[in-house]
């Protein structure tokens, strides 16, 4: 059944779109992430210190690889973190030196890939950021759906005091605050601090740096309840209509929201609710 602007009836849609039941599958071995698992939460950690977590093709094909990876299996949670002192420099301007326009565009349509990527997969998405994001490294913090950062990090869009702007990256940045701080961050260039990031919507929480894995499992068991599937159902209507018109957003919510109501995973969380008794989902 087809829907709103082509969308296809929930009730009707793959069991792929939502997390599978493979809680024993091993993950593939990467060069520059790497992707550990623990209860409920897989973990995939960008392993380029040495390059400042900077995203060159190679890294960001491999990132992409490790959040499909992730969408394929039963964990509820998965965490984008990075190695070293920095969470993500941005674009490696080492791999782009010398790359013609078809090259850098090809660069840059991996990066929106791998953005895209992230939001598209089942799980809340946790930014564990543990030091500076900027330009890519920013966007990336952004793309994700929620953030935490510790108080020391610092977050920026430098193509403002260089030779090339932060086109891109202000795209992800942009779906997160307002206009005038994006402009702000954008135009100057400048470093915000972890708590002006929390103020302008950057971040969900900027917590005292020897609270970071303290905060990140608060919010892990915060995300813990509820079914899988209608979580991950419903971060994909979250993000399908933020950009539309009010009028169309709740066309759009309404048919997704009543072909929601049909699946198994609805089902049981209605009569469970009227039965007064805890849910047990579907598998």
């Amino acid at each position: 059944m087809v829907t709103v602007d082509g969308m296809t009836d929930l009730a009707d849609a793959p069991v792929a779109a939502t997390p599978a039941d493979t809680a024993s599958a091993e993950a593939p071995q990467f060069e520059h992430i790497r992707v550990e698992r623990a209860d409920q939460v897989i973990t995939i950690t960008m392993d380029r210190a040495r390059r400042r977590n900077s995203l060159s093709e190679d890294h960001m094909r491999e990132l992409i690889r490790g959040f499909e990876y992730a969408g394929t299996t039963d964990a509820r949670v998965v965490v984008l973190a990075g190695d070293g002192p920095v969470f993500s420099s941005g674009h490696d301007f080492a791999d782009l030196q010398g790359r013609d326009l078809h090259e850098v565009r090809r660069l840059l349509s991996v990066c929106t890939e791998l953005m895209q990527t992230i939001q598209m997969t089942p799980q809340v998405v946790i930014a564990r950021i543990h030091g500076l994001a900027t330009a890519g490294g920013c966007q990336l913090a952004a793309s994700c759906d929620l953030a935490i950062a510790v108080e020391s990090a610092g977050f920026a869009l430098p193509g403002g005091k260089g030779g090339w702007f932060c086109h891109t990256p202000s795209v992800g940045v942009s779906r997160n605050i307002s206009r005038k701080h994006l402009m702000e961050l954008a135009l100057t260039g400048d470093t915000i601090d972890a708590k002006t990031a929390e103020a302008w919507g950057l971040i969900n929480y900027a917590v005292p740096d020897d609270k970071l894995d303290e905060a990140i499992a608060d919010m892990v068991t915060r995300l813990s309840g509820g079914s899988r599937t209608a979580k991950a159902l419903g971060k994909q209507a979250i993000y399908n209509q933020l950009d539309r018109p009010e009028r169309d957003a709740y066309t759009y919510a309404i048919e997704v929201m009543a072909s929601a109501s049909q699946t198994d995973h609805a089902q049981e969380g209605i009569n469970a609710f009227v039965e007064k008794r805890k849910p047990v989902w579907p598998r």
